[in-house]
């Protein structure tokens, strides 16, 4: 460039917004499109689950078929969630996620401070309790009944430590390794091998526990299995994140 040729910022119209500067991260959503998109998120994944549980089971009384339907669907939903509302909210989805990304930052890493806390978790869980909802109302199933579906078995809490564990490991693994662009991707299949790997069908997130309370339907866990299931939920975070720290160590040039 030439001392005669106008720069960049010279070609700018009068009066228009200020640009970012090449390579600069780009300004965040307002904490209410967040919250909005971690409430609308977390809803349709519910719907998605609990429908596609319903629609199952209605088609086909073989068990392993109605598995298969329904994890293939929350596949595909969960991949499309992640990267449509990504880029605005950071996809959560989920309190362990959220609570795990808290802690990080706490220690000096990036993710979100306590007052987005405050408004994501309760954001999730009102999204799930409404996904639940909604996915009942679009099958005719009563709006709200208290799942009578028992998942208090040790090994299925054992199922959720290993599952939702392996789900901070990959989602801070790939933060680490600056590949978070292949979130939906890699976390949609992670959950979908989860379905079968684990005993529980890897819920691996408390809203999701608790807006599956809400429909007695196949995708349903009873209110009373709810708290040990979340528990174990956050004991496999602390795990995730416990193995971040081990695997993913911060690297030192050698000294000469």
């Amino acid at each position: 460039m030439t001392a005669t040729e106008p720069a960049a910022s010279d070609a700018i119209a009068p009066g228009a917004p200020p640009q970012p500067a090449p390579g600069a991260t780009p300004p965040r959503a307002p904490l209410a499109a967040r919250a909005t998109a971690e409430l609308v998120g977390t809803a349709a994944l519910v719907a998605i689950v609990v429908g596609s549980g319903i629609q199952a089971t209605r088609l086909t009384d073989d068990v392993a078929l109605q598995l298969l339907a329904n994890s293939t669907a929350t596949v595909f939903g969960l991949g499309v969630l992640i990267a449509l509302l990504g880029p605005v909210s950071g996809a959560h989805f989920n309190p362990a996620v959220t609570l795990a990304e808290w802690w990080t930052a706490r220690r000096g890493g990036a993710g979100v401070d306590a007052r987005e806390l405050a408004v994501y978790v309760p954001a999730q869980v009102v999204g799930a309790i409404a996904g639940a909802v909604l996915a009942d109302a679009m099958f005719g199933e009563p709006l709200v009944k208290w799942s009578t579906h028992d998942r208090s078995a040790g090994n299925l809490l054992l199922g959720e430590v290993v599952a939702t564990a392996g789900l901070i490991l990959l989602i801070f693994g790939l933060a680490r390794t600056d590949r978070l662009r292949f979130a939906p991707v890699a976390v949609a299949s992670y959950i979908g091998a989860a379905y079968w790997f684990t005993s529980s069908t890897s819920f691996a997130n408390p809203a999701v526990t608790i807006g599956r309370a809400f429909t007695d339907t196949f995708a349903g866990i009873a209110p009373a299995s709810v708290p040990a299931f979340i528990g174990a939920q956050l004991i496999g975070a602390v795990v995730g994140l416990a193995l971040v720290a081990v695997v993913f160590v911060r690297g030192t040039a050698d000294a000469d």
